[in-house]
């Protein structure tokens, strides 16, 4: 058993509980196996609360819906109307699935994603996963910590620039010093401004017969601008950050798979993406939505709160980005870590996994000094989004080789399972060829 997986199988001593390490070093690298629970003690175990058992949902909910997805909801409703929300509501089937299916690898093996594509498959495949995972975090990275930066703007009345260096140190600070995960659990308070979407697309009134003629019935446009849409909103829903990182963090020790956990990650996630493009279409007329500010997104939120709607939508943005920013750096490093066979994980002391904190100290400074660069936020959130569902098709693909392959998993998936874990690999590959067709040809 590799060093990787020894820290997620087996015993896991985190460097946040102040225990100390027992055993000398001639036992680094042996496995102990502990006896099955008895059904006494089973029963005697304390059962998790209901925030417990989703609590991991929400964090992945609110991850998945961070500010690249909140601004591609908008530019798509502002663009489109509702024209767009079926493909919203199609995800809904695909993210149940792909959550539920990536939870089960990442308990059962006790291993990340790429880590099982290494071991089982070859090396040069996981690190060609690795490179494209690394491609598309890193363009999400630098968005979302522009959309963060931005949101402080609008708060403080001062330019952005000011706020890109201490949010990407902040980042850093609690994913190499501090356990990142307690503190997410705090910072998803702030991005409940983000559900006043929902309010905002109840005020404004849609005629619910359309709505849902236009969530149930596909309709499409012969238009590059369309198809642009729908890769974008692949690639925000279907994010292969959050799908990979689904996996890997559902390695952490103690860690069960439970199906309250990837459901309440994906109705948080659908919900919030059909209230931002219902809102938007009935505020935000554009002629080019693409190339509108931050602020202009914000106005979205004028029927549930009026002149308050940039300040809450800058606190929601914070809050949201400030969520999936650390999962972001975080899952690039572990898919590059698990590629190559470094040692990894969040739970490891610096000393121990260098060159995985060294992958995060190097994201952060490149995102960073990315930020510099006069780029338009809302526009950088969008296009990272479209590169996002252009290469999820690898990402599926993995998921079920891995999630059928009796030689890895304890149980593999349902019929259900492949079938919409297939599907949604098969429509994200037609979206983008047909954009790549528009584009190209």
């Amino acid at each position: 058993m590799s060093r990787s997986s020894r820290k997620t199988c087996g015993v896991n001593f985190p460097r946040f509980n102040n225990q100390k390490r027992s055993g000398s070093a001639d036992d680094r690298g042996k496995v102990i196996n502990f006896p099955s629970p008895t059904p006494a003690a089973e029963a005697a175990r304390p059962k998790a609360s209901l925030f417990q058992r989703l609590g991991p949902g929400l964090v992945t909910g609110c991850s998945d819906v961070d500010p690249s997805c909140a601004i591609t909801a908008t530019v798509a409703g502002a663009a489109f109307g509702h024209s767009l929300l079926w493909v919203v509501v199609l995800c809904f089937p695909f993210l149940l699935a792909i959550f539920s299916v990536t939870g089960r690898i990442g308990t059962q093996t006790c291993k990340g994603l790429l880590e099982l594509v290494r071991e089982r498959y070859s090396r040069k495949l996981a690190l060609a996963g690795a490179i494209f995972a690394i491609v598309t975090n890193l363009a999400v990275v630098i968005a979302d910590l522009m959309a963060v930066s931005d949101a402080f703007s609008i708060l403080t009345n001062q330019s952005r620039m000011y706020f890109v260096a201490g949010t990407a140190f902040f980042i850093w600070y609690i994913l190499v010093f501090q356990d990142y995960r307690k503190i997410t659990r705090v910072l998803v308070i702030f991005s409940l401004p983000l559900y006043l979407y929902v309010v905002a697309a109840i005020l404004s009134k849609p005629n619910v017969g359309q709505l849902l003629m236009e969530a149930f019935i596909p309709r499409s446009q012969p238009t590059l601008d369309f198809i642009e849409n729908v890769v974008a909103i692949f690639g925000s829903l279907l994010t292969p950050y959050i799908i990979i990182w689904h996996a890997s963090s559902r390695t952490d020790p103690g860690h069960e798979h439970d199906n309250a956990d990837s459901v309440t990650a994906t109705f948080i996630a659908i919900v919030l993406a059909s209230s931002i493009m219902i809102a938007a279409s009935a505020v935000l007329h554009l002629s080019h939505p693409v190339d509108m500010t931050t602020r202009q997104a914000a106005e979205a939120l004028t029927p549930a709160v009026g002149p308050w709607g940039p300040v809450l939508f800058a606190i929601g943005i914070i809050g949201s980005g400030l969520v999936a920013l650390p999962v972001l750096t975080a899952s690039m490093c572990y898919d590059l870590a698990q590629a190559i066979g470094w040692k990894y994980g969040l739970s490891e002391n610096p000393w121990e996994a260098r060159r995985f904190y060294v992958l995060i100290s190097a994201a952060m400074l490149v995102a960073t000094l990315a930020n510099f660069f006069p780029i338009n936020p809302v526009k950088a959130l969008y296009w990272s989004m479209i590169l996002a569902g252009i290469l999820l098709i690898p990402t599926l693909i993995f998921i079920v080789l891995i999630s059928n392959d009796r030689r890895i998993m304890q149980t593999t998936s349902t019929m259900w399972e492949n079938f919409w874990v297939g599907a949604a690999a098969g429509g994200a590959a037609a979206a983008g060829l047909i954009y790549l067709w528009f584009k190209f040809f």
